[in-house]
């Protein structure tokens, strides 16, 4: 099975599939444009194995400019259009698209769907690739996660029987489509039925006005989302049709999730933790922050995880140290960097299973729920003692008042310097985390800012808030 058959199998096609700011379209008109745009490919001399970069916008033939590079048998790399310059063209340089899409101009080409130009490539296969997703790591070249249909198709099917998304639920998609989180969205939708609405970020300022109109029932958030959200819906009345929210990406803080609860009364809140190299790694149930708190589930079905030592020993219940993901969910390596897949990317020798050495720090407790500590990049010595990026933003998301937190580690030489978003001053902030992890623990300043920096996908910037804490002058 390819991925394009999700949509090829839809039991009633005439169910609304799409809606962008513009219009919408039924999962029989998604799957015809679909065709059309494979056409479309194959006339401007696309090949199978071809790489053809897309604009990530929230515009329904994006779906389509998807689904098509699935039939052509060729790689979709989705871009998102606040790239600059520099880093639009680090893409281009390493993926060597065969074409660049204008998704207006491409329809306006076709003018029409035409199936006939459009047969399924006889020689794809599942093993083939699909996607490359330009993920934001630490190196400085651009570096591209492969991956292919079979995968692809795994880790959705295995998400959605998490999540279970039903084929009345209307998912209101605010993330953006060159994040993995987001662009899963599509297939979580189609596979259970639902209509997914593409939301404009040109729109955020009416976004409860927007979830209400569309009358949403699932909603993907990151912590800057969900902030604005709760704060734009506690200005009305509640929301009582939201039933669902999942968060995967950066952790939501606890305050976050109670001011979403008090906006949307009916809905609950499910935690996930994941990586482009895999999709998703584990999936709390639905509120079961309640019981479990940082907790991030437990593996998806038909996978697992194991907590590996330096030395690559499994570790006991509650110790912990690097989170190794086992299963077919497990991705292709990344694209052109062979180096660097085969120090991340494995087969285990006796199962024959891939895995993957995530670079996360964390724990299992007895019932094999997750959770998760750190990147191993951000756990440090402060003040002689061992701390981690990640217990000391918990600390500062327990303080009223604090809405966001971010820390960035000391380099050499350099100070520990915690960022928070809220309504208390940074000298507050300080005193009430020395009242929650002591003097030893504490960071050398706290800066309250508007805003977070953020990157393409919504979450955190951590480099911009690196680059803001050096010294003047320092590169």
């Amino acid at each position: 099975m390819l991925v394009h058959d999700i949509i090829d199998s839809i039991s009633d096609p005439g169910r609304p599939a799409v809606r962008d700011r513009m219009a919408s379209w039924s999962y029989d008109e998604l799957r015809r444009n679909s065709m059309a745009f494979s056409g479309w490919l194959r006339r401007r001399g696309v090949q199978r194995g071809d790489r053809v970069l897309v604009p990530a916008l929230p515009d329904r033939r994006f779906l389509a400019a998807l689904f098509g590079c699935s039939r052509a048998g060729v790689i979709f790399v989705p871009v998102s259009d606040t790239l600059r310059p520099y880093q639009r063209a680090q893409i281009v340089r390493d993926a060597e698209p065969a074409l660049t899409v204008d998704l207006a101009g491409a329809w306006r080409e076709m003018s029409g769907p035409q199936i006939a130009d459009a047969p399924a490539h006889p020689a794809n296969t599942p093993a083939d690739p699909l996607i490359l997703f330009y993920t934001s790591g630490s190196t400085a070249e651009p570096k591209a996660v492969v991956a292919p249909h079979a995968q692809i198709l795994f880790a959705a099917r295995a998400v959605q029987q998490r999540l279970r998304y039903r084929a009345e639920d209307t998912i209101f998609c605010r993330l953006p489509l060159n994040f993995d989180y987001g662009l899963y969205q599509i297939f979580l939708a189609a596979l259970s039925g639902a209509t997914l609405v593409l939301a404009d970020p040109q729109d955020d300022a009416r976004l409860a006005v927007a979830l209400r109109q569309q009358e949403a029932t699932v909603v993907p958030v990151v912590p800057g989302l969900a902030v604005m959200l709760a704060r734009l819906a506690g200005r009305g009345s509640p929301l009582q049709r939201v039933r669902l929210f999942t968060n995967t990406g950066d952790q939501l803080p606890p305050a976050t999730i109670n001011a979403l609860k008090g906006s949307f009364p009916r809905a609950a809140v499910q935690l996930m933790f994941g990586l482009t190299e895999c999709k998703r790694v584990s999936i709390l149930e639905p509120d079961g922050y309640l019981a479990r708190p940082r907790s991030v589930g437990t593996p998806l079905d038909s996978t697992s995880v194991s907590i590996l030592d330096r030395h690559d020993r499994p570790l006991p219940a509650g110790e912990s140290g690097q989170i190794v993901v086992h299963g077919p969910h497990v991705m292709a390596g990344y694209w052109r960097a062979p180096e660097l897949t085969s120090r991340t990317f494995g087969v285990d020798a006796v199962t024959g299973v891939p895995f993957l050495r995530t670079g996360d720090i964390g724990s299992l407790d007895e019932a094999g729920h997750l959770y998760f500590h750190g990147r191993r990049d951000h756990i440090f010595k402060l003040k002689g003692v061992r701390a981690s990026v990640a217990e000391i933003e918990a600390a500062a998301f327990s303080i009223p008042g604090v809405h966001e937190a971010a820390l960035v580690p000391p380099a050499e030489g350099g100070k520990t310097v915690l960022y928070a978003v809220g309504s208390l001053p940074g000298t507050d902030i300080l005193r009430e985390l020395e009242i929650r992890l002591g003097p030893q623990k504490l960071p050398d300043l706290c800066h309250v800012l508007d805003d977070m920096p953020r990157g393409s996908t919504g979450k955190v910037d951590r480099s911009a808030l690196s680059r803001l804490s050096r010294p003047p002058g320092q590169p």
